[in-house]
């Protein structure tokens, strides 16, 4: 959330980076509602102030006429008060309301545009793996390997979910363990999170819960979602605390579930594991002072990038455009990975890259909303900034390894890496 003087003070700017975002939110209404509360705080100062001189006046020597006049007086500035404070209530919730709708502002080199296709590339490493037949989609080599059951997923769950088995099984589990040891090794503190949030920590985060429009799954009767990330529960954990300025930056790594409803997903790009309803992930946190967020950024997105050069999975960085940002996302790199299974049709050199990571820098964005602050060397608390990055989303990092890792004889050798971790060097047909 932005600070409410910044809006007011900032009211061209702020509508200006709504539209360029394509979202919908009333920035005039908050400058309206501000100034409403400002009055309304006004004239409760000055009410309460009658009301100590009234009762000033009460303590001295007064004749029974007076002392009955000032009585009066005291009721009707206790009735005036009480109406007063829940008028400003009212009206601090309505602008707590309008203000949450406005995203935060956008890094001014973030590129503007409205979908992904707009987004800039400012980097690559690696080129696309060149084959001497035509590769398959990790769908097809998952079944040929008996390590992913998409027909017993939905036959059990429903359509968008998955077994994994066999080698399948190891390959996530030493995905997780791969980026894990690297992220421990640079500071992360390593968490498994719960999978269940309240929705004021949702809110708060800059998810929405409910409504046709949300992606999260709310628990019917509850006021709690099943989490998408555990940017949400590694974000919570500090709600409504003030840091020590010496223990910052934080570095956190959470491993949770995620569970998604990914509403009107369909398409050759959706197929398979590249969007489902529940997947594995390894997700980076940090909370550190203001002037620290940018190195920190370019810090997340160089460990993803040490994650995916150490699987020598070719991608490239994009930086994201003003339309994909997401409402709390200052900035946002995203890597993307090459996957040649997206060919289409089948052929040997083709394919496309698909998003496997993401880092953003959310300012003091959700740190206002979640009300996480920090001690300054002159004594006020000041909020922090949070960031968060994908270390291993592990159904993705999974398509990237079948497909590029591919042999001509049907079996998927492993990235050097990961062989320690899971055990043995190839995948070999059943």
């Amino acid at each position: 959330m932005l600070d409410y003087r910044f809006i007011v003070d900032n009211l061209d700017a702020v509508k200006a980076n709504i539209a360029g975002r394509f979202m919908k939110a009333d920035a005039d209404a908050v400058v309206e509602l501000f100034n409403r509360r400002t009055e309304l705080v006004s004239r409760l100062q000055a009410l309460q102030q009658q009301r100590n001189a009234n009762a000033a006046a009460m303590k001295g020597k007064l004749e029974n006429e007076a002392r009955q006049g000032l009585v009066a007086e005291g009721k009707r500035l206790k009735e005036e008060i009480a109406a007063a404070e829940t008028e400003l209530a009212g009206a601090e919730k309505n602008l707590e309301t309008e203000a949450r709708k406005i995203p935060n502002m956008a890094h001014p080199d973030a590129p503007p545009g409205k979908e992904d296709k707009d987004n800039l590339e400012v980097k690559r490493v690696g080129e696309p793996v060149k084959f001497s037949f035509v590769p398959k989609d990790h769908v097809a080599l998952g079944q040929d390997l008996d390590i992913i059951d998409f027909d017993s997923g939905t036959k059990v769950s429903g359509v968008k979910f998955y077994y994994l088995k066999n080698e399948g099984v190891f390959l996530e589990l030493g995905l997780v363990r791969y980026a894990l040891d690297i992220l421990q090794k640079k500071g992360f503190t390593p968490f498994i999170t719960p999978d269940l949030a309240k929705e004021e920590i949702l809110e708060g985060i800059g998810f929405n819960p409910r409504g046709p429009e949300s992606n999260v799954y709310a628990l019917e009767g509850e006021s709690s979602c099943l989490v998408g990330t555990a940017e949400i529960t590694l974000g919570g954990y500090h709600a409504n605390t003030i840091l020590s300025k010496d223990a910052l930056p934080l570095r956190m790594a959470g491993l949770s579930h995620c569970f998604r409803r990914e509403a009107g997903a369909a398409g050759q790009f959706s197929k398979g594991l590249y969007r489902v309803h529940q997947f594995t992930k390894l997700e980076m946190f940090v909370y550190c002072l203001p002037e620290d967020s940018g190195p920190l950024h370019e810090e997340l997105r160089a460990v993803e990038e040490e994650i995916f050069t150490g699987l020598e999975i070719p991608f490239r960085v994009v930086d994201t455009c003003t339309g994909d940002l997401g409402a709390p996302a200052y900035r946002k790199w995203d890597l993307e990975a090459w996957m040649p299974g997206r060919a289409s049709p089948p052929s040997q050199d083709g394919g496309e890259w698909g998003e496997v990571t993401s880092t953003s820098n959310c300012t003091d964005y959700q740190a206002r909303r979640l009300n996480v602050r920090y001690k300054d060397d002159d004594g006020k608390n000041k909020f922090v900034h949070m960031l968060n990055g994908t270390a291993i989303a592990v159904s993705r990092g999974i398509i990237a390894i079948l497909e590029n890792f591919q042999q001509e004889d049907g079996s998927v050798k492993l990235p050097e890496a990961l062989v320690p971790y899971c055990g043995f060097e190839t995948i070999k047909r059943k």
